[in-house]
C-alpha cells in the first residue's frame, strides 16, 4: 500500500489596515489575552503583536505628539530644578558667609 505525500500551500493572507486597527483595540481593551484574540480572529499572535507596535498607542503618527507632550513636561521639570538649584546656590551663599567674627557661620 503506497500513500502519496500531498503538500498543503498555505496562501499568505493578507489583512487590511481597519481589520488590523480593531484588532489591536480589541488587544487593548484588555478583556482578553493577547494568544486568546489571536486565536479567535485566526491569526498568528506574532503577527498581532507586531501591529500592536504599528497601530498602538506609541505607533509612529501618534508619536510626533506623544514626544511633544514629553518635551512639555521635560522642560517643566528642567525649569523647576533650575529653580531649585538656585535657592540652594543662594543657601550655600548665605552660610559660608562670614559671621560678625570672622569666622563662617
Amino acid at each position: 500500500m503506497e500513500t502519496k505525500e500531498t503538500k498543503v500551500i498555505k496562501r499568505r493572507r493578507i489583512f487590511d489596515e481597519a481589520f488590523k486597527r480593531e484588532a489591536v483595540a480589541l488587544v487593548l481593551k484588555g478583556e482578553k489575552s493577547l494568544p486568546v484574540i489571536a486565536d479567535e480572529l485566526g491569526v498568528n499572535h506574532w503577527a498581532l503583536r507586531e501591529w500592536k507596535r504599528r497601530f498602538g498607542p506609541a505607533a509612529p503618527e501618534n508619536s510626533k505628539e506623544a514626544l511633544e507632550l514629553e518635551l512639555r513636561a521635560l522642560r517643566r521639570e528642567n525649569e523647576h530644578l533650575r529653580t531649585q538649584r538656585d535657592i540652594l546656590k543662594k543657601t550655600l551663599g548665605i552660610l559660608a558667609e562670614p559671621g560678625p567674627n570672622g569666622s563662617p557661620s
